[in-house]
């Protein structure tokens, strides 16, 4: 029996070159693996907790859809949909609300920090959000979810909601367990090398979108912080902005730091910044270019969504009479 691995990401911004070189790599793996099925979602309700327009919200939705498709996700081979297309996610987090304490909530580091950051609009979307993600992935009999060490806490706490449940009602979630992404090139800030590049940076030249223009790739390198010496060597602790350039040279390369080091010998810093821009702008050009006329599709796009929400949907379905069916809700 195939193992299940579920992948969301919220449509909020465009993924970065952080993205891009650590989960989207890990995911074009995972797809070549037949012993896996493998679904992904754009989970647009998560987004909601944070205000934007409509038409933003709608934009941003299409436009994830599309990224996934143009990184070589293969709508044939994987399920593809949309969050909000499956009403099962909001009915078992419901479910699941019954059963999670407020005070684990409340202690959430996410959630700590979102309202701080967004003081003026502490909802009740931002405490619960990990329920929903729990019911996103218990939904779906899932085996493995791939996180990035950040992201472990969320994980954890759908793992104890489905024991907890399990306890209770016996056997009626399977625990989830999480899939470490192979050790990659760490993906720094361009503008501030101690931190990750994030695709929430408010500084947008810290970042390299997946779908910026040569232009503005070659911009944004051009900005990035190196330090006052004039010495190209790969050292992360005493060098980081310049270990950074290193780092995304060598992961768009297919090569590793020290040896990218090692071939800039007697450069000057900016040359190593055009090298770094020429290496990013070849890695992403076939993806913006496949995005650019997906995006022009909005049909296809539309019956991509419309197909995998009908196979996701025929999973989800069986688990949600399940846990209707354990906590007493009558089935039709």
């Amino acid at each position: 029996m195939k193992k299940v691995v579920y992948s969301a990401v919220q449509p909020t911004s465009q993924l970065t070159l952080g993205n891009y070189l650590g989960a989207v790599n890990n995911w074009l793996k995972l797809q070549q693996d037949e012993s896996k099925e493998r679904i992904f979602a754009v989970a647009d309700l998560h987004s909601l907790t944070i205000r934007r327009e409509a038409r933003e919200v709608r934009e941003n939705t299409l436009s994830l859809l599309a990224q996934f498709l143009a990184f070589g996700l293969d709508e044939k081979r994987n399920i593809i949909y949309v969050q909000s297309h499956v009403p099962a996610h909001t009915q078992l987090a419901w479910i699941l609300n019954c059963y999670t304490y407020v005070g684990e909530m409340s202690r959430m580091t996410q959630f700590k920090d979102k309202s701080a950051k967004h003081a003026d609009n502490v909802n009740m979307g931002l405490m619960d959000y990990p329920v929903l993600m729990a019911a996103d992935i218990l939904l779906y009999d899932t085996d493995l979810v791939p996180v990035g060490v950040d992201q472990v806490q969320h994980l954890e706490i759908a793992r104890d909601i489905a024991i907890r449940f399990n306890n209770i009602y016996g056997e009626t979630f399977k625990v989830p367990e999480a899939l470490l992404g192979r050790a990659g090139a760490k993906i720094m800030s361009l503008t501030d090398p101690t931190a990750k590049m994030s695709k929430s940076d408010p500084n947008p030249m810290g970042r390299i979108n997946v779908l910026d223009s040569e232009a503005d790739i070659v911009k944004k390198f051009k900005r990035a912080v190196t330090d006052s010496e004039s010495v190209i060597a790969y050292d992360p602790e005493k060098k980081p902005g310049v270990s950074n350039l290193l780092a995304i040279l060598a992961a768009a390369k297919g090569t590793i730091p020290e040896q990218e080091a090692g071939e800039c010998e007697g450069l000057m810093y900016g040359h190593l910044k055009l090298r770094a821009a020429e290496a990013v702008s070849a890695m992403l050009r076939p993806v913006r270019e496949r995005y650019e006329a997906l995006i022009k599709d909005e049909g296809y796009l539309l019956e991509v969504a419309r197909e995998g929400a009908e196979k996701a949907a025929a999973i989800a379905e069986k688990t949600l009479k399940r846990a209707g069916a354990a906590v007493g809700l009558l089935q039709g």
